[in-house]
């Protein structure tokens, strides 16, 4: 999941604690410096209801999660132990293979009508995920929290000028997408999409629209070189070749030129909702699906919260978790501005988050029905680093879709 690393909390209201517990709790997520901003009001509403626990975070900036992962393990093997950390889905599998996590099932059991009370209100492949890829050996080591999904968010003043139709049910084809964006060319000269590479935001939704992905279901064998994966890079190269999209490199700001009429589509998940409000776009913007291929498809990252096995305050780490848990906080991280969809669907549909945010914003919260988790081995920043370099690789004109991906493939193949 990509720099969209503000924390959400869902579920129940948090019954732990009491205000009772004692202690020194270090919390270590990422978060740039506007992020630690809204993570401090966030603690200071925690500590309200726990005053005796003293809770020191810690915001590392990063600009992917797979980076942050490895930031945070070479702390953790210098000495430098947190009480929990922020997690997302590029770093879980790999955190509680290496023996750092305590299991949560005896905290489960405690408090099982808080946590039940939870689950029942996100997703149910959250809470499937949750245990197949962030688990090694079938134990639970994290609760899920938020995520992020991938959609567009599509210009309605450019595609108004344009005379195009935007899709008022949210389905629209590749072929479609890309006839709006020749007429939109030719009408306003604005281009269609950025065309990055980016593995969450440039990657994965075009694979994932095609039946594709870069590993297979279970991330133990290398999918990069599949047809469908060969067609969408083909695909995507073409918007490039065709004016559509803007050649990758140097520096291209979406949020600032759909503000200036020259994008009519950029793609993110909940992250983009701050440029847009700074630049007064919320009312003129609204959330579309991404164009599909073959089916519905996007990538999905969520965050998750662990206690470390060497804790010494694990019963103030749990209080902590649950706190996040609460639908008290979501809703209140809702209000300020957090950058991530709540995992509560309860909170995700209501005006806390869809407030002063594009029309339909709820279908960010919708694609988890269908999205794919964004494939995160052991060796995650690694493969990224592949998967990226190859994907600009073909859209620079550098390399044969084909065997570029075919090269890339068999890396990755060394990879797993």
């Amino acid at each position: 999941m990509p720099a969209a690393g503000a924390l959400t909390a869902c579920g129940g209201t948090s019954t732990r604690g009491g205000g009772t517990e004692k202690g020194v709790l270090k919390f270590v997520y990422m978060g740039d410096a506007e992020q630690q901003a809204q993570f401090k009001q966030l603690f200071a509403e925690f500590n309200k209801k726990h005053p005796n626990i003293k809770l020191e975070p810690q915001g590392i900036p990063s600009n992917n999660w797979a980076t942050f992962a490895n930031t945070v393990s070479t702390r953790i093997a210098g000495g430098q132990v947190p009480d929990i950390i922020q997690i997302a889905t590029e770093g879980q599998r790999i955190f509680a293979s290496k023996n750092l996590l305590e299991p949560l099932e005896s905290y489960l059991e405690k408090d099982q009508d808080l946590v039940d009370d939870y689950f029942n209100d996100i997703d149910p492949n959250l809470v499937k995920w949750n245990t197949e890829y962030a688990s090694h050996d079938g134990k639970t080591y994290y609760i899920p929290g938020g995520f992020n999904t991938v959609c567009l968010y599509v210009s309605k003043e450019i595609f108004d000028r344009a005379g195009v139709e935007i899709p008022a049910d949210g389905a629209w084809t590749w072929d479609q997408f890309r006839a709006a964006g020749e007429q939109i060319k030719a009408k306003t000269g604005a281009f269609l999409i950025p065309a990055g590479s980016g593995y969450f935001t440039d990657v994965m939704p075009w694979l994932t629209t095609n039946g594709a992905s870069t590993l297979n279901e279970g991330w133990t064998q290398a999918a990069f070189a599949s047809p469908e994966a060969i067609e969408a890079a083909t695909f995507v190269k073409g918007l490039i070749d065709d004016g559509l999209a803007p050649k990758p490199g140097g520096q291209f700001d979406a949020p600032t030129q759909m503000s200036k009429g020259k994008l009519a589509t950029l793609a993110g998940g909940r992250w983009p909702v701050i440029d847009l409000r700074r630049l007064k776009l919320v009312d003129k913007t609204v959330v579309v699906p991404w164009p599909t291929n073959k089916g519905n498809g996007s990538p999905i990252g969520w965050d998750a919260w662990p206690i470390t096995k060497v804790s010494k305050n694990k019963a103030a780490a749990w209080t902590f978790i649950t706190f996040l848990m609460s639908k008290d906080a979501a809703t209140y991280f809702a209000r300020i501005g957090g950058t991530i969809v709540p995992a509560r669907r309860s909170v995700a549909d209501s005006p806390d988050f869809l407030d002063n945010a594009p029309e339909h914003s709820e279908r960010l919260s919708d694609a988890a029905s269908y999205a794919t988790p964004i494939p995160a081995p052991d060796r995650g920043s690694e493969t990224q680093k592949v998967i990226e370099e190859a994907w600009l690789k073909v859209l620079s004109g550098n390399g044969d879709p084909t065997q570029t991906l075919q090269e890339a493939n068999a890396k990755l193949g060394t990879l797993l």
